[in-house]
């Protein structure tokens, strides 16, 4: 071959730059903006003491499912711990669903957290101006192979405290410590979850979510006074099922009756409602999620998808 060879370019490759998704936007103290950016003083009380009140709150297909009720508790909460909420409810109400809005989410889980504000020491004349954190988000708590078995769960040694020393139905963040240690020993274990039982040997709440016990016709749940937190979920439980002609009874439990029961299930707004098909090693019922229990999920499923406060104006 004589003369100059000519030799083709090579054909552009169309490579696309991989894009860092964007950062979820939450609500810190009067302003939304990125949660890479948020602040938080590292003389917070919630950070120093675990000084403060959270709510989770769940949205649901574009509703927010429960959000008064949850922000009822908040206030009251707030004014047993004597924490000045530096915005009415109204207006947090609002703020919660322009959190959702600004992520573009319609279905989430949303926390909103209240510390007492910003001040070195314990005495709580010296803060100022509490905190108020919003940040929606998704999440999963157990994965959907469990809720289609059924969790396995065990008696943790860590107990609730005890109600005459801290007002439980406050939802305050120091109280969770106790929870924390008892998932943690349920991690060790390999178990789904932990069960807590209080000082007197009976039986209170998991380690997040609080336990409904099925015998026959009737099903049963620890009541307050056994040092549990009053869920949510555990009142919209209730009334289901009560509407659904069984007799629910608050009553102190032992875990002879968690045993020897035909259907346990767990519930809370994040884990929503799930099944328990073990207890300490103890088969419950068939091993697998019982009919009553199945059939309190769809009806909460239902209401789920039918009931709440819009997301959108």
């Amino acid at each position: 071959m004589s003369g100059t060879e000519t030799q083709t370019p090579p054909m552009a490759l169309d490579i696309e730059e991989p894009t860092t998704p964007p950062s979820p936007v939450m609500y810190l103290n009067g302003k939304m903006g990125d949660v890479a950016d948020a602040k938080l003083s590292v003389i917070d009380h919630g950070f120093l003491y675990g000084d403060g009140i959270f709510e989770g709150i769940r949205a649901y297909g574009g509703k927010v499912w429960k959000l008064d009720e949850h922000l009822d508790r908040l206030y009251k909460s707030a004014h047993v711990l004597l924490i000045e909420m530096p915005i009415t409810k109204q207006e947090m109400r609002q703020v919660v669903r322009e959190a959702l809005r600004a992520n573009g989410l319609r279905d989430a889980y949303i926390r909103v957290t209240v510390t007492r504000g910003t001040g070195l020491g314990l005495d709580p004349k010296h803060i100022q101006g509490a905190t108020v954190a919003i940040m929606p988000s998704k999440l999963s708590l157990y994965p959907q192979e469990m809720y289609d078995a059924g969790l396995d769960v065990i008696t943790v040694s860590t107990r609730v405290a005890r109600p005459d020393s801290w007002e439980v139905r406050v939802k305050s963040t120091g109280k969770y410590l106790n929870n924390i240690m008892a998932k943690s020993e349920a991690n060790r274990m390999g178990a789904g979850e932990g069960l807590m039982l209080n000082m007197e040997g009976y039986v209170a709440e998991a380690t997040g979510d609080n336990i409904f016990v099925i015998s026959g016709n009737r099903i049963l749940t620890p009541p307050p006074s056994a040092g549990i937190l009053e869920g949510i979920t555990r009142m919209v439980t209730m009334d289901i099922a009560n509407t659904s002609g069984y007799r629910v009874i608050e009553q102190n439990m032992t875990l002879f009756d968690v045993y020897t029961a035909d259907e346990v299930f767990l519930t809370g707004t994040a884990a929503e409602m799930i099944p328990v098909r073990s207890v300490d090693g103890r088969t419950i019922g068939a091993g697998k999620p019982g009919p009553i229990t199945k059939r309190l999920i769809e009806k909460f499923h239902a209401r789920t998808k039918s009931e709440g406060v819009p997301i959108e104006d």
